[in-house]
């Protein structure tokens, strides 16, 4: 078998012990599950949970999994500050799929086809609180492009509507958007697959930004580390992951839509919806015991599964034109953000950087902040202490009147009227450039303990008071 879920479960317990948590009581669909995580997440912390007795469904939930950079980190084999570079140098390395036989196949484990294809039988929750309904929110929807051949793999927000009916939601220039519309012309179906849980490698690929239609299945191949084993679907001629939890396959149909939405978003405003497509399921295969994949919508979890691949493409395109990039960072708190950390040597080095971040990722940034590379861009207080020190607003802002939009899920790219109605608006980004002069010129040096110093302090061997303190200093 290859690597998947499982083998990615294994090696984050090894590694970090207690970053996964398990709840055995039973908890309903209905923000029960979303519940749990963001309660954890006002005390600050983020574990993945897994629900074992989900009310009215036979499978087990797993939510909240990749919240944390380090859990990104661990299966790319690299430290935090190096995931834009390890995440963009891989995929330009793709690894092409490989097929197997159905019996190789653990998702062929299970399978259910005519009426026993109920959606009904999954754990999906309802996320927030004027969700339209349940959503599947970590689905990777693979479509074939009918001119190319080519295989689209990507995210997109699915509203079920009942036992064999649910949304898609395309935005903008989605590809699979693009190929739907294709089949909508000539008047056919097109055949879909939904995959939940899998290698968060592949979860990752499918949402990286590629050329043109395609190549998701190659990128997951090159971030899991080997070949994307697949197998062909049971009621499609698709191939599949073979090594998936849950594959829900089915069709979009060409003349017919529904009311979507509203669904909480990444930026944590309820925007888009509107009639959508509409997928009639023909199947579902599984594993045995099999895990349904979730993603905590508009949560850290949401926000850091989008930022990761963002920053692997921005550091892609930025390094090949200013070399002396240092690392990005898309934060997982503010996805309309990007920090970006190079050695200046010229000046004009901060806008070729700036402007290649935004031409990269259109959609959805608007302030891009150029530190120095003595700024951890994972670290907002240095961020914030380099726009303190480093930045003159007079001298280092650019603003960018309409660049983004018009519309789209950033709630400042609409205008709202009291009768409740909204309309499409485009809105401006900024570039703050506060990094030090370029060479020749000298700035105040910062001040910093040695390093040298630093890494020979043993920071295992601190302790608590003992009782004899507690009596000279309470």
């Amino acid at each position: 078998m290859g690597k998947d879920l499982r083998s990615y479960l294994k090696q984050l317990n090894e590694a970090y012990p207690d970053s996964v948590k398990v709840v055995e009581q039973e908890v309903n669909p209905r923000f029960d599950i979303t519940g749990h995580a963001a309660a954890l997440a006002a005390k600050g912390e983020y574990p993945g949970l897994i629900f074992h007795n989900v009310k009215g469904a036979s499978l087990a939930c797993m939510s909240n999994l990749l919240t944390t950079y380090e859990r990104i980190a661990l299966f790319l084999d690299c430290d935090v500050q190096d995931i834009p570079r390890v995440f963009g140098e891989k995929i330009l390395n793709s690894i092409p799929p490989t097929a197997v036989e159905p019996e190789e196949a653990p998702v062929k484990e299970v399978i259910l086809t005519g009426e026993e294809a109920d959606l009904n039988r999954l754990p999906i929750p309802i996320h927030n609180e004027q969700d339209g309904g349940p959503y599947l929110s970590a689905g990777v929807m693979v479509i074939r492009d009918p001119e190319s051949e080519k295989i689209n793999a990507g995210i997109y927000r699915h509203h079920i509507y009942g036992k064999d009916e649910m949304g898609v939601w395309f935005l903008g220039a989605h590809h699979g958007g693009l190929i739907y519309n294709k089949y909508k012309k000539a008047g056919k179906p097109a055949p879909v697959a939904i995959v939940l849980g899998h290698h968060p490698g592949f979860l990752m690929g499918a949402v990286s930004r590629i050329e043109g239609i395609g190549g998701e299945y190659e990128a997951a191949g090159a971030l899991i580390g080997e070949s994307l084993r697949l197998v062909k679907a049971e009621t499609s001629d698709l191939m599949v992951p073979a090594d998936a939890e849950i594959i829900i396959e089915g069709e979009i149909l060409p003349d017919k839509e529904a009311p979507e939405g509203p669904f909480g978003e990444w930026p944590g405003h309820y925007l888009g919806g509107g009639s959508v497509p509409v997928i009639r399921v023909t199947g579902i295969t599984h594993r045995k015991h099999a895990i349904f994949q979730d993603i905590v919508a508009s949560s850290r979890e949401h926000l850091v599964v989008g930022a990761v691949p963002r920053s692997g493409s921005i550091y892609r395109a930025v390094k090949s034109v200013v070399p002396s990039l240092k690392t990005v960072n898309v934060p997982h708190y503010a996805r309309m953000h990007c920090y970006l950390s190079l050695n200046k040597e010229r000046d004009a080095d901060v806008k070729k950087a700036a402007f290649t971040a935004l031409n990269t990722e259109q959609e959805n940034l608007r302030h891009i902040v150029v530190v120095d590379e003595d700024i951890n861009v994972f670290n907002g207080e240095e961020v914030a202490w380099a726009i303190g020190t480093r930045f003159d607003a007079e001298r280092d802002l650019l603003t960018i009147p309409k660049w983004n939009g018009p519309g789209g899920l950033l709630p400042t790219n609409w205008d709202y009227h009291q009768d409740g109605s909204h309309t499409a608006r485009m809105s401006s980004a900024v570039i703050v450039d506060a990094t030090k002069p370029a060479p020749p010129v000298p700035y105040p040096a910062r001040a910093v303990v040695p390093k040298e110093h630093v890494k020979q302090i043993q920071t295992n061997k601190l302790r608590s008071f003992n009782d004899e303190e507690k009596s000279r200093w309470f």
